[in-house]
């Protein structure tokens, strides 16, 4: 358990933070408005027509898929938490949308149809543990979404020239449930290009207080990896970077101080 210990004795439970979607859904929320707007924002300002049909790989509990449909979009999304695609599938039908995630691994999987736009957008990409899954996936990405089309990739880079963020904490609520979420740094092994982080979400209800523990093991990226990962895929360009801001009007160049980017990648014919 990380070092930053509470004043009082809480329950605590060591299970995956994807198994249990509500709390996901809520602790990952806060940004859902700037990312929908940045998303349809880069298919105004980067495509030739209209995007009509969005697709995310690690969709978790669909809240940009949902967000995206409410607008009269076509969504499609996987995940391989089978707890999280419930989750986003129950929340489609209860609002009445026609659209379905599914179970499936985002560097082997197929699409029945193309998507105008794709998005990754909090990191999940990291999940992949080596550079063979992380091409397929670009790859898969590649057949998945039309030539002309984006992808819009959101990566925590590991800097070159300054010490790396270490720590992050935020909290979230939505009626009576609140989150107190705290990010801590483990193990850093840069021949292995493997991070293992901490996380800790302490739930608070009426009934009930209590924390959920779990570990992170990301593959890490550095400006120049990610550089050369989007052109080994040979299906993608890269348009433009921003950070996790979600500005159009604010992009970056990314350099050895670079943290977060999201990239926005241009399908190719490649």
């Amino acid at each position: 358990m990380n070092a930053d210990a509470e004043t009082y004795s809480i329950e605590t439970v060591n299970e995956s933070i994807y198994d249990h979607p509500k709390y996901y859904d809520l602790v990952f929320g806060a940004d859902c408005a700037a990312e929908v707007k940045f998303i349809l924002g880069c298919g105004d300002r980067y495509m030739k027509r209209p995007p009509k049909k969005f697709f995310e790989p690690a969709c978790g509990t669909g809240r940009l898929l949902y967000a995206l449909a409410k607008r009269g979009y076509q969504v499609g999304g996987l995940d391989l938490n089978a707890k999280a695609v419930d989750f986003c599938n129950a929340r489609f039908v209860r609002h009445g949308i026609n659209a379905k995630a599914t179970v499936a691994d985002m560097s082997d999987f197929r699409v029945s149809r193309r998507y105008d736009i794709a998005f990754n957008t909090i990191n999940s990409f990291r999940h992949l543990g080596s550079e063979k899954s992380a091409v397929e996936h670009l790859r898969c990405m590649g057949k998945a979404v039309r030539v002309g089309g984006l992808y819009l990739l959101g990566v925590h880079l590991t800097p070159t020239e300054v010490p790396p963020s270490e720590t992050e904490s935020w909290s979230a609520r939505r009626g009576h449930l609140s989150i107190n979420t705290h990010m801590w740094f483990k193990e850093r092994n840069r021949r292995r290009r493997v991070e293992r982080f901490g996380i800790q979400f302490d739930v608070h209800s009426p009934s009930r207080s209590f924390r959920i523990v779990d570990e992170l093991v990301l593959r890490s990226y550095t400006p120049k990896q990610m550089n050369k990962l989007i052109a080994d895929s040979g299906c993608w360009e890269t348009v433009e970077t921003f950070n996790f801001a979600y500005d159009l009007d604010d992009a970056i160049e990314v350099d050895g101080a670079t943290e977060d980017v999201v990239y926005a990648l241009r399908r190719t014919r490649g």
